[in-house]
């Protein structure tokens, strides 16, 4: 059952960070080397396909990670799973507050509408965001270290 319970995690919290760390390595870029319109609708698809399916993967994730936390709240390398919840939870809490209602405004714009403010908030979500694929490398890290055994 552990096992399982190990595997299932890794295999849902390993790729949703491959997918946030693809979005601000190679999806954001590639759409600003685009420009134009293109920019604008490529950005506006990635924003509505995303936040639509993002927070359920995220909050099964978090499920996930207080399920290993509760399976080994009497092991000594329960701290480090702990962590890794916790750093989950304050992710989740900074993209609530702070992301989602910049993803909301472009996933709601009129590609012909991209003006300098969206471009701007834009570029303000993808520095939030390179901060959060940090905190969910940190949070996989902290989940690895804490089922090593």
């Amino acid at each position: 059952m552990r096992l399982a319970l190990d595997i299932l995690s890794i295999l849902l919290i390993g790729p949703l960070i491959g997918v946030e760390f693809a979005v601000s390595a190679f999806v954001n870029p590639v759409l600003a080397q685009v420009g134009g319109f293109g920019e604008a609708a490529g950005t506006r698809l990635f924003a509505r396909r995303l936040g639509t399916f993002m927070p359920f993967w995220y909050a099964l994730c978090l499920i996930l990670l207080i399920a290993e936390g509760a399976v080994r709240r009497h092991e000594t390398d329960f701290l480090w799973i702990a962590a890794a919840a916790v750093l989950w939870a304050i992710v989740i809490f900074i993209t609530v507050s702070f992301l989602v209602p910049i993803n909301n405004r472009i996933a709601a714009m009129n590609p012909d509408d991209y003006n300098s403010s969206l471009r701007t908030q834009h570029t303000r979500w993808d520095r939030l965001h390179r901060g959060r694929v940090v905190f969910l490398a940190l949070a996989m890290a902290s989940f690895l270290i804490g089922i090593r055994r």
